[in-house]
Protein backbone atom coordinates (compact mmCIF):
# COMPACT_ATOMS: atom_id res chain seq x y z
CA UNK A 1 0.00 0.00 0.00
CA UNK A 2 1.13 3.55 -0.88
CA UNK A 3 2.23 5.61 2.06
CA UNK A 4 -0.58 8.05 2.76
CA UNK A 5 -0.56 11.44 0.75
CA UNK A 6 -1.38 14.65 2.87
CA UNK A 7 -1.32 17.95 2.18
CA UNK A 8 -2.03 20.79 4.37
CA UNK A 9 -4.45 24.60 3.81
CA UNK A 10 -3.37 26.81 6.50
CA UNK A 11 -3.53 30.36 7.18
CA UNK A 12 -5.28 32.77 9.45
CA UNK A 13 -8.83 33.51 10.17
CA UNK A 14 -10.64 34.63 6.79
CA UNK A 15 -7.65 33.64 4.94
CA UNK A 16 -9.61 31.53 2.40
CA UNK A 17 -8.92 28.36 3.73
CA UNK A 18 -12.20 26.54 3.25
CA UNK A 19 -13.31 27.83 0.26
CA UNK A 20 -9.85 27.04 -1.18
CA UNK A 21 -9.96 23.06 0.42
CA UNK A 22 -13.56 22.82 -1.21
CA UNK A 23 -12.52 23.97 -4.80
CA UNK A 24 -9.74 21.82 -4.39
CA UNK A 25 -11.63 18.90 -3.37
CA UNK A 26 -13.81 19.10 -5.98
CA UNK A 27 -10.70 19.61 -8.89
CA UNK A 28 -9.16 16.52 -7.40
CA UNK A 29 -12.38 14.75 -7.53
CA UNK A 30 -12.80 16.03 -11.59
CA UNK A 31 -9.15 14.59 -12.23
CA UNK A 32 -10.82 11.14 -10.89
CA UNK A 33 -8.71 11.11 -7.37
CA UNK A 34 -9.77 10.16 -3.94
CA UNK A 35 -10.11 12.41 -1.60
CA UNK A 36 -10.64 12.82 2.44
CA UNK A 37 -10.50 16.15 4.32
CA UNK A 38 -9.83 16.74 8.08
CA UNK A 39 -10.47 20.26 9.24
CA UNK A 40 -9.33 21.76 12.47
CA UNK A 41 -11.15 23.50 14.78
CA UNK A 42 -10.29 25.90 17.31
CA UNK A 43 -13.54 26.42 19.16
CA UNK A 44 -16.09 23.43 20.60
CA UNK A 45 -18.18 22.24 18.14
CA UNK A 46 -20.99 19.63 17.96
CA UNK A 47 -22.36 17.47 14.60
CA UNK A 48 -25.26 16.29 16.51
CA UNK A 49 -27.91 18.45 18.29
CA UNK A 50 -30.39 18.69 21.03
CA UNK A 51 -33.22 16.52 20.44
CA UNK A 52 -32.29 13.88 18.41
CA UNK A 53 -31.76 10.30 19.38
CA UNK A 54 -28.06 10.46 19.26
CA UNK A 55 -27.71 13.16 20.99
CA UNK A 56 -29.73 12.14 24.18
CA UNK A 57 -27.30 9.00 24.06
CA UNK A 58 -24.46 11.14 24.24
CA UNK A 59 -25.55 13.11 27.12
CA UNK A 60 -26.61 9.42 28.89
CA UNK A 61 -22.70 8.88 29.05
CA UNK A 62 -21.66 6.96 25.66
CA UNK A 63 -18.45 7.55 24.85
CA UNK A 64 -19.12 6.69 21.45
CA UNK A 65 -21.95 7.23 19.53
CA UNK A 66 -22.21 6.16 15.90
CA UNK A 67 -25.10 6.92 13.24
CA UNK A 68 -25.16 5.29 10.55
CA UNK A 69 -27.59 5.29 7.64
CA UNK A 70 -27.69 3.70 3.91
CA UNK A 71 -25.82 6.92 2.60
CA UNK A 72 -23.18 7.77 5.17
CA UNK A 73 -22.42 7.26 8.52
CA UNK A 74 -20.28 9.00 11.32
CA UNK A 75 -18.35 8.39 14.42
CA UNK A 76 -18.75 10.79 17.92
CA UNK A 77 -15.64 10.08 20.46
CA UNK A 78 -16.42 12.04 23.25
CA UNK A 79 -12.59 13.38 24.95
CA UNK A 80 -13.92 13.46 28.26
CA UNK A 81 -10.63 14.58 29.49
CA UNK A 82 -8.40 13.04 26.97
CA UNK A 83 -6.00 15.60 24.69
CA UNK A 84 -7.04 16.54 21.58
CA UNK A 85 -5.79 13.50 19.21
CA UNK A 86 -2.76 14.08 16.93
CA UNK A 87 -3.49 14.66 13.16
CA UNK A 88 -1.02 11.22 12.86
CA UNK A 89 -3.83 9.95 15.19
CA UNK A 90 -6.65 11.28 13.37
CA UNK A 91 -5.26 10.25 9.46
CA UNK A 92 -4.99 6.73 10.90
CA UNK A 93 -8.61 6.08 11.40
CA UNK A 94 -9.12 7.61 7.90
CA UNK A 95 -9.65 5.06 4.71
CA UNK A 96 -7.64 4.72 1.97
CA UNK A 97 -7.82 7.40 -0.44
CA UNK A 98 -5.36 9.32 -2.95
CA UNK A 99 -5.06 12.32 -1.13
CA UNK A 100 -6.30 13.99 2.38
CA UNK A 101 -6.36 17.41 2.21
CA UNK A 102 -5.86 19.21 5.80
CA UNK A 103 -7.26 22.14 6.84
CA UNK A 104 -5.44 24.05 9.27
CA UNK A 105 -2.77 22.64 11.76
CA UNK A 106 -0.84 25.47 11.39
CA UNK A 107 2.37 24.04 13.21
CA UNK A 108 2.31 20.23 12.19
CA UNK A 109 5.27 19.18 9.79
CA UNK A 110 3.17 17.86 6.66
CA UNK A 111 3.66 20.12 3.94
CA UNK A 112 0.66 22.92 3.52
CA UNK A 113 0.24 25.99 0.97
CA UNK A 114 -0.56 28.87 3.33
CA UNK A 115 -3.74 31.39 2.10
CA UNK A 116 -3.62 34.95 2.23
CA UNK A 117 -6.37 37.52 2.28
CA UNK A 118 -6.89 41.48 2.67
CA UNK A 119 -9.45 40.51 4.62
CA UNK A 120 -7.70 38.10 7.06
CA UNK A 121 -7.70 38.35 10.85
CA UNK A 122 -3.60 38.29 10.15
CA UNK A 123 -1.61 39.01 7.87
CA UNK A 124 1.83 38.27 9.36
CA UNK A 125 3.33 35.54 6.84
CA UNK A 126 3.11 31.79 8.37
CA UNK A 127 6.14 31.50 5.87
CA UNK A 128 8.16 33.20 7.81
CA UNK A 129 7.89 31.19 11.06
CA UNK A 130 7.04 27.46 9.70
CA UNK A 131 9.28 25.62 7.16
CA UNK A 132 6.46 23.93 5.98
CA UNK A 133 4.81 26.14 4.03
CA UNK A 134 5.40 25.10 0.73
CA UNK A 135 3.39 27.94 -1.47
CA UNK A 136 1.68 30.72 -0.48
CA UNK A 137 -2.07 31.52 -2.46
CA UNK A 138 -3.30 34.92 -2.16
CA UNK A 139 -5.50 37.50 -3.49
CA UNK A 140 -3.62 40.01 -3.70
CA UNK A 141 0.30 40.73 -4.89
CA UNK A 142 3.08 39.09 -2.66
CA UNK A 143 6.89 39.68 -3.12
CA UNK A 144 10.02 38.67 -1.34
CA UNK A 145 8.70 34.95 -0.93
CA UNK A 146 10.87 31.85 -1.01
CA UNK A 147 8.43 29.67 -2.21
CA UNK A 148 5.86 29.75 -4.98
CA UNK A 149 2.76 32.03 -4.92
CA UNK A 150 -0.51 31.54 -6.71
CA UNK A 151 -3.09 33.46 -7.13
CA UNK A 152 -6.13 32.24 -4.74
CA UNK A 153 -8.55 31.37 -7.45
CA UNK A 154 -6.40 29.58 -9.85
CA UNK A 155 -7.38 26.38 -8.35
CA UNK A 156 -5.90 24.50 -11.49
CA UNK A 157 -2.67 26.06 -10.77
CA UNK A 158 -2.89 25.03 -7.28
CA UNK A 159 -3.92 21.72 -8.22
CA UNK A 160 -1.23 21.00 -10.05
CA UNK A 161 1.47 22.21 -7.71
CA UNK A 162 -0.17 19.05 -5.14
CA UNK A 163 -0.42 16.90 -7.35
CA UNK A 164 3.25 17.05 -8.21
CA UNK A 165 4.06 18.04 -4.49
CA UNK A 166 2.62 14.48 -3.47
CA UNK A 167 3.47 11.81 -6.23
CA UNK A 168 -0.32 12.02 -7.55
CA UNK A 169 0.60 12.07 -11.19
CA UNK A 170 3.65 9.86 -11.14
CA UNK A 171 1.62 7.32 -9.14
CA UNK A 172 -0.83 7.40 -11.63
CA UNK A 173 0.71 6.53 -14.60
Amino acid sequence: MTAQRVFGITGWKNSGKTALTTALVSEFRRRGYTVSTVKHAHHEFDIDHEGTDSFRHRQAGAGEVAIVSGRRWALMHELEGENEPSLDDVLARLSPCDLVLVEGYKRDAHPKIETRRLEARSREPLTAISPNVVAVASDHPIDNENVPVFALDDIRAIADFIESACGLARARS
